[in-house]
């Protein structure tokens, strides 16, 4: 999509453009959207999945989900997704399509009022934050929405009409996750605690409280999701190499929190995607 969208601004990026798994499936479509500028700051970006298969055919997505919460709207409903843990696997049939709106991490805490944690693996129904009559006008408006454009006219009108006070420790929780996210040389939690002057304990806490996951699970996760979109490329070299190019000296480790996250080795991965199965399901 075009960034240049009036109203939008460049903010830095706290998630990364990875998490399929697998070579992408050719029976869908992703477009992606960045925010408007006054919802930038805790707003990542929106998306669209969308998907028309022929009468009989069935197809599915796996996906390692970003240290995100999501508002979701699918099959009529609007559900507010907390940070996934696992990989999960979404199936789908005929014409549909998914629209979400990606918070920044840490950027849901002020619409929540509270800390995220509790939503961590969870999915609420939107109803249960904005009342039933406000979720059900958001729902009914997103439904009649024709496309991306008008699917983040209706989601943003609305974000507007919650929008909450001012926190400064989400922009702080951004600058710390972009670190994570495209630092190199930040290779464990001491490394943050460091650069951003808090003690573990603290930076422990202010995740706790804004992402609902640890800042190690965070540098995992986006370490993962480069790896496995990498070796699903397969022009990055062998998987040890791309190991120690993300900063895992033990390829040991490597393969543990590899196959922990995505459901099988590396190679195996790797073999799979070449060949264009769907390596994994959840």
């Amino acid at each position: 999509m075009d960034d240049g969208r009036l109203g939008q601004t460049r903010q830095i990026a706290t998630t990364s453009e990875y998490g399929i798994l697998g070579v992408r499936d050719v029976d869908f479509y992703l477009d992606r959207m960045p925010a408007s500028a006054d919802l930038a700051d805790l707003v990542e970006r929106h998306w669209l999945v969308r998907w028309e298969l022929p009468e009989g055919r069935r197809a599915s997505v796996t996906l390692l989900p970003h240290p995100c919460v999501n508002l979701v709207f699918d099959r009529g409903h609007v559900a507010i997704a907390g940070v996934g843990r696992e990989r999960f696997t979404y199936r789908y049939e005929g014409r549909g399509r998914v629209f979400g709106v990606k918070f920044r991490p840490g950027g849901f805490l002020p619409f929540l009022g509270g800390p995220v944690s509790p939503l961590t693996g969870q999915t609420w129904p939107l109803a249960t934050l904005w009342g039933a009559d406000a979720a059900r006008r958001l729902a009914d408006e997103l439904a009649r929405a024709a496309g991306l454009d008008e699917l983040v006219e209706v989601a943003e009108r609305h974000l507007r009409a919650h929008r909450p006070a001012p926190d400064r420790e989400v922009t702080r929780v951004g600058r710390i996750v972009h670190a994570l996210l495209h630092d190199r040389s930040v290779r464990r939690v001491d490394d943050v605690c460091v650069r951003f002057g808090l003690s573990a304990r603290s930076l422990q806490r202010l995740f706790q409280r804004y992402v609902g996951v640890s800042p190690k699970w965070v540098l995992q996760r986006y370490r993962l999701h480069e790896a496995a979109a990498r070796l699903a490329d397969g022009t990055s070299g062998t998987w040890a190499e791309v190991a120690v190019e993300l900063g895992y000296f033990d390829q040991s480790h490597f393969i543990r929190d590899f196959s922990r996250a995505v459901g099988m080795t590396p190679v195996a991965y790797a073999d799979a995607c070449v060949r264009r199965q769907a390596p994994v399901s959840a």
